[in-house]
C-alpha cells in the first residue's frame, strides 16, 4: 500500500474477527482496514467465507470473536445477489429503485428516473420485480445500491446474471461511482473489475491482503511472483 494511500482515513476496520458455526470454524483472524474512496475486491473459492465476511462487514451477522467498527457513520449502499430477493414480493421496479433513498445522505442523490436511464429500465419501471430476468433485477438492485450516492458501496458478485453489453456499461457506471465513494467488491469472477480495484484481499478461512491484480481465483494455489503465500482450496 503507497504512503499516500495511509494517509487516508479508516471508513472501516475489522480486527481478530473469528466465526463459527457450531464446530466449524468459517472465519479466523480477520484484520484489515477500509480507507476512504478505496476500491477493494475481495475474492477466494467457494465455501472459503467470502459470503459470511461479506455479512459481517454489513453487520447482519456478529462475528463470534473480534470487533468490527465503522468510522464517521458513512451511509452504505448494498447489492445482495439476487438470490437473496424474494421476486414474489409486490413491488415494481421504480419503486424497489426508490427504496434506496431511505438511507439518508446529503450528497446529491439521484433521481429515480435517473437510474431508470442509466440501468435501461425506462420501459419497466412499473412493472412487478417478479416479471423480470435474472439480469433485469440484478439492474434493479444495483440501480437502488447507487441511488443515494452513499459514502460505501458494498457488492455481491454484481456480473452475475448480468448480460455483455451492461456488464461494460457496469464498468463505466462503477468508475464514476468510485471516484467519490469507497467500495468494497465481492467476486469469485473478477475478469475486468480487477483492474478497477486498488486492493485485493483473497478470503479463504482468513484474509490474506495480495499486492498481485488476479483476474479470477486460481485454485488450488496462486503462484504469482508478486505473492509470498499460496491460497489452499
Amino acid at each position: 500500500m503507497s504512503s499516500a494511500s495511509k494517509d487516508r482515513p479508516v471508513v472501516l476496520s475489522l480486527k481478530d474477527v473469528s466465526m463459527r458455526f457450531g464446530q466449524k470454524t468459517v472465519l479466523s483472524d480477520v484484520s484489515f482496514n477500509v480507507l476512504r474512496n478505496e476500491f477493494l475486491a475481495i475474492t477466494g473459492p467457494n465455501g472459503g467465507g467470502k459470503t459470511t465476511l461479506l455479512r459481517i462487514i454489513l453487520r447482519l451477522l456478529k462475528p463470534t470473536s473480534g470487533t468490527i467498527n465503522y468510522h464517521g457513520n458513512p451511509t452504505v449502499g448494498y447489492l445482495p445477489q439476487k438470490n437473496m430477493i424474494d421476486s414474489h414480493f409486490p413491488i415494481s421496479v421504480r419503486e424497489l429503485i426508490r427504496s434506496g433513498l431511505m438511507c439518508r445522505s446529503n450528497r446529491g442523490r439521484r433521481t429515480v428516473n435517473e437510474i431508470l436511464t442509466l440501468t435501461g429500465l425506462e420501459a419497466l419501471a412499473d412493472q412487478t420485480i417478479g416479471t423480470l430476468s435474472g439480469g433485469q433485477l440484478q439492474r434493479a438492485l444495483f440501480g437502488r445500491a447507487i441511488i443515494s450516492r452513499p459514502e460505501l458501496l458494498v457488492l455481491d458478485e454484481p456480473l452475475s446474471y448480468l448480460d455483455t453489453h451492461f456488464e461494460h456499461k457496469l464498468y463505466n457506471i462503477l468508475e464514476e461511482v468510485a471516484a467519490d465513494s469507497t467500495v468494497v467488491l465481492v467476486s469469485h469472477q473478477m475478469s475486468t473489475i480487477a483492474d478497477m480495484a486498488t486492493r485485493h484481499i483473497v478470503v479463504d478461512g482468513t484474509a490474506v491482503e495480495c499486492p498481485a491484480n488476479h483476474h479470477h481465483y486460481i485454485a488450488p494455489e496462486c503462484n504469482c511472483t508478486d505473492c509470498s503465500h499460496s491460497h489452499q482450496n
